[in-house]
């Protein structure tokens, strides 16, 4: 990995090797192997949605025949449309699956859409470099959903505009250090 050119504005680059390099020598105050996690996985998801009326119990009427079709979600949300309507939007872990209960139910979906899926161990700023590697690929984020599960992980939804999908999904995958440094952008 070659740093930055030297000169003004110039942002100091840590490679893993700085930070574990004594592992090997035997350091005791150095980090344990078993103790360096994975920091976060992107996936490139499809979703699902539906328009249901917005009143008590829909959802859960929707959850509830899904459970029942042992369909997986790896994420739900819901939001109003207007109207007396909600659109609920359906992370399947596996889409047909989710395809065949919806058409068991006479429900209508529509999709399939594509978002990502951001899994990780929590901690402060960790959404922070995804939407930096985004912003520095000019990709803006037109929804997002987040949740902490109570246990140090955490779990994220991004929706991009779909004519910059590939894109996005080049960007948030990339390790390379240029897509995470601080943009020099106005």
């Amino acid at each position: 990995m070659k740093p930055p050119p030297s000169g003004v504005g110039q942002v100091s680059v840590t490679t893993a090797e700085q930070i574990f390099g004594s592992m090997s020598q035997g350091d005791p105050g150095a980090p344990r192997e078993e103790e360096v996690e994975v920091a976060s996985t992107v996936k490139e998801v499809e979703y699902y949605y539906a328009v249901v009326a917005d009143k008590p119990g829909e959802v859960r009427k929707l959850l509830e025949f899904l459970s029942e079709k042992t369909v997986n979600l790896l994420a739900i949300t819901a939001f109003p449309v207007g109207q007396g309507q909600s659109q609920i939007d359906f992370f399947p872990a596996e889409p047909v699956m989710l395809k065949k209960a919806a058409e068991d139910a006479n429900i209508s979906l529509v999709g399939p859409k594509k978002a990502f899926l951001i899994q990780g161990t929590d901690r402060i700023g960790a959404l922070y470099d995804f939407h930096l590697k985004l912003f520095n690929a000019g990709i803006n984020i037109y929804a997002s959903n987040g949740v902490v599960d109570g246990t140090g992980g955490f779990g994220y939804v991004i929706w991009v505009d779909p004519a910059n999908y590939e894109n996005a999904s080049k960007a948030l995958k990339s390790s390379d250090w240029r897509t995470i440094q601080p943009s020099r952008r106005t």
